[in-house]
């Protein structure tokens, strides 16, 4: 079983700007690069989400900046991939930093990703530095009209990618669940030397996690009290039902923290376990000893007048004695249970 491990890469080659324009009646999507196009987007009518994959270099940044009118911490913040989860509400948007998660099977690891989500009166903006179909799930039901994604607003929207960034903490719980199961398998049955740095690197995940999720949970929480106008209150029940997501991925965390926390209570106390054993057969063998030993140096000994060392049966006699010696402890060490 492989250490799982915190791997902060994980990014697209390219920095990938995707645009798309729809209302319920028409859905536009297209790769943007160049300030034009920018503007041209910007002035678009209906709702217009860009979707900025990478941040390799900070001129989509500075386009979106300029376009939307983004306050210069803002873009401070974006660019800062270490940034704790966070909502700050403007007179004319709102800016919202979450942490975001992947699954690498490739690497058996858990990749952890910044993402930051701009609502604006008929615009949203997303940044994130993982791969770059973090977000294709929401595209998919915009570009083929599932469900009422098309007929809100951007608020709905927004709604749906933070929806999609709690989702990714489910999923990644339920991949590291598997893999506790495991753990605790091997703790309880065969745990080695190499068991202990993986419990401690569960926990160590688990600690991100919580650091991660316990702010997003309180984000959320200001974005159902809807402290700004363009939240309206069709989409609060939405958000309220993200809360609740982000409630129960909290509560799976604590108890996976505290499976952690008995897996290494176990793993000690089977490590223990196992030096009791050793050390018990290791006694007994130099208590059988003793008397045997304390035998053979007696007639070890090279004294002249020692009548044992004359006698025809004396040799049999003596290895009779020890070997009486030897049963007769092994029973008794049997009945009270030692061995």
């Amino acid at each position: 079983m492989e250490d799982p491990e915190e791997v902060t890469t994980g990014q697209p080659v390219t920095t990938r700007v995707t645009a798309v324009a729809y209302d319920e009646g028409h859905y536009e999507e297209e790769q943007i690069s160049g300030a034009e196009e920018w503007v041209a987007c910007s002035e678009r009518s209906g709702v217009i989400w860009i979707d900025v994959a990478g941040l390799h270099t900070t001129e989509p940044l500075e386009m979106a900046a300029e376009c939307f009118g983004l306050h210069p911490l803002i873009q401070e913040d974006i660019l800062n991939t270490d940034q704790r989860p966070k909502v700050d509400f403007f007179a004319n948007y709102v800016f919202v930093v979450l942490k975001s998660l992947s699954i690498d099977k490739d690497q058996d690891a858990v990749l952890h990703g910044q993402v930051s989500v701009i609502l604006g009166p008929n615009y949203v903006l997303s940044f994130h530095d993982l791969d770059q179909n973090t977000f294709e799930p929401v595209r998919q039901r915009l570009r083929y009209a599932r469900g009422r994604i098309r007929a809100l607003g951007p608020d709905y929207l927004t709604h749906a990618l933070i929806d999609l960034v709690v989702d990714s903490y489910i999923d990644t719980l339920e991949y590291l669940g598997d893999r506790l199961e495991d753990l605790e398998e091997e703790v309880v049955e065969r745990p080695t030397k190499d068991t202990l740095p993986v419990i401690h690197d569960m926990k160590l995940e688990m600690v991100l996690l919580r650091r991660s999720m316990w702010p997003l949970r309180e984000v959320v929480g200001s974005l159902t009290r809807r402290e700004s106008t363009l939240i309206s209150d069709a989409t609060i029940i939405y958000f309220r039902d993200v809360y609740d997501h982000a409630y129960q991925v909290m509560d799976t965390i604590e108890t996976y923290r505290d499976m952690i926390s008995g897996m290494l209570d176990i793993y000690l106390s089977s490590i223990s376990n196992r030096l009791n054993e050793i050390m018990k057969v290791l006694t007994i063998v130099s208590t059988v000893f003793i008397p045997l030993t304390f035998v053979s140096g007696v007639y070890g000994m090279n004294f002249h007048y020692m009548p044992e060392l004359t006698w025809r049966f004396g040799y049999p006699m003596i290895l009779g004695i020890m070997l009486s010696i030897l049963v007769g402890m092994l029973v008794f060490f049997h009945r009270k249970g030692w061995i």
